[in-house]
């Protein structure tokens, strides 16, 4: 069993006598299921909001309060970068199952630190710009998968800014950069259209330049809109107000960033795989604290599962996903035709559940993905197909024809979402054991226990966990 340093060392998923074997040491089994799903769950905040919310705090005018964030790999990477920064980030013990609250007050940002990216890329394209701020050299490096996603972007716009680069050519990790205590600012084009962080890792600090900033995107696509609609919305929660006049042009004034305590949403892109396994299962599974309203690209999950006959229900602050008998139970759905460039980050729980329709699926709008944690597509592709499937790669996306898929090794890639796609597909195919299931410490580090508890006889709930 995998039990992440983010998570309680004494729990198990599993009872003592049903301890699953995995053919290769180290590898995990992925549960599969014989019966329907009767579960509700919570899950820990936005690992997106938190890690905005963060950087905002930092750069405020005074202390703020985030109640209940997501505490995970990308987060403390986010944390222990900010601190190295000059910034204090305290804990504050709440009760709250998923772990503390975060006093976060400001400092005088200071260089002579060097910053450990890991694999997130909200570290290694929102801290640049604040680096800028500080004063002395600041150093950026990461895992090494880490160093093949695209950087130039943000090398390029710190440049035009004025701040000194070193990255000897690369347009990757590992650079270094120069700050001088302040950025100018002004007006910059660049080519985002490989990431939406590239604007939003510039707009977050962008009141904070001289000048403010106006921000114009080049690019032919813009993938990921609600994350930047996601950074404008926390930017105007403390004050900043982000004009767009056109589409792929931004103006930031330059002020303050005002102090705020606020609360995080649950991360709903996490809720993808267990909102997914009713539809493989059948029965229901609920997530609690469903927000009202959000800019989170995982609210598309209501409208997304029922495009595989599922029912979605929004009652008492919840979303319920029903998928009546589910494929274990003989149901069976048809493909899909999909443009999921709005919600690039849910492709890896769809095709999971493309992979298991009776008909062939197309997904476009996701050719961007090849530059995140590892080359989704390429990814994808290859660990469906090597249990019996037949996925074509796209230029912007993926073919799925339908096959009878077998059991075998799924990996992980170092990817939070290659795992947990893996973790659907074993539901419905037996002996699926997941390589590196440890990736999900990235956004969720319960994954394991969560889903092990998930496929049981017992309704799920946050007592469950064993975390309190």
């Amino acid at each position: 069993m995998f039990v992440s340093k983010y998570s309680n060392p004494e729990f198990s998923p599993y009872d003592d006598d049903s301890v699953p074997e995995s053919t290769v040491p180290g590898n995990w089994p992925a549960p599969t299921v014989s019966h329907g799903l009767s579960a509700s769950l919570s899950l820990p905040g936005s690992k997106s909001l938190t890690n905005r919310e963060l950087v905002l705090a930092a750069l405020a005018d005074g202390p703020s309060v985030l109640h209940s964030p997501l505490h995970s790999r990308d987060s403390a990477l986010m944390i222990e970068a900010l601190r190295a920064l000059g910034v204090s980030i305290v804990e504050v013990p709440t009760g709250n199952v998923f772990g503390p609250d975060l006093a976060v007050t400001p400092g005088e940002l200071e260089g002579g630190s060097s910053i450990d990216c890991g694999l997130a890329g909200t570290v290694m394209r929102f801290l640049p710009p604040v680096a800028a701020l500080a004063l002395g050299p600041v150093a950026f490096d990461g895992d090494e998968a880490a160093l093949r996603r695209p950087m130039r972007t943000t090398i390029d716009s710190l440049r035009a800014l004025g701040v000194d680069v070193s990255d000897d050519g690369r347009g990757t990790l590992p650079f270094s950069l120069y700050g001088m205590g302040s950025v100018a600012g002004g007006e910059i084009s660049i080519d985002a259209s490989a990431s939406s962080q590239f604007v939003s890792g510039l707009l977050l600090a962008a009141a904070r330049f001289e000048n403010g900033l106006t921000l114009r995107h080049t690019g032919e696509k813009l993938p990921s809109m609600p994350h930047i609609e996601m950074t404008i919305a926390c930017l105007a929660a403390r004050g900043v107000v982000v004009q767009s006049p056109e589409p792929g042009v931004w103006i930031v004034p330059a002020g303050a960033i005002q102090a705020i305590d606020i609360s995080l949403e649950p991360d709903l892109s996490n809720a993808a795989p267990f909102l997914a396994a009713a539809v493989v299962a059948g029965g229901t599974v609920t997530i609690e604290g469903w927000p009202a309203s959000t800019t989170q690209v995982g609210a598309d999950l209501e409208q997304l599962l029922p495009l595989f006959g599922a029912t979605a229900t929004r009652a008492d602050g919840a979303l319920t996903i029903d998928g009546g008998a589910g494929v274990i139970g003989g149901n069976s759905y048809p493909g899909i035709e999909l443009d999921l460039s709005a919600g690039g980050e849910l492709a890896p729980a769809i095709v999971a559940l493309a992979a298991l329709a009776s008909s062939p699926s197309t997904i476009t709008g996701i050719g961007h993905l090849r530059g995140h944690e590892t080359d989704r597509l390429a990814a994808l592709s290859t660990e469906i197909n090597a249990l019996g499937g037949a996925v074509t790669e796209l230029e912007d996306g993926l073919h799925i024809e339908p096959r009878q898929l077998h059991g075998g090794v799924w990996h992980s890639y170092e990817d939070h979402r290659m795992s947990t796609a893996g973790a659907i597909i074993g539901l419905a195919v037996e002996g699926v054991e997941i390589e590196g299931i440890d990736a999900t410490a990235k956004t969720l580090p319960q994954f394991p226990q969560l889903w092990a508890t998930l496929v049981g006889d017992a309704p799920l709930t946050t007592s469950s966990l064993g975390l309190l």
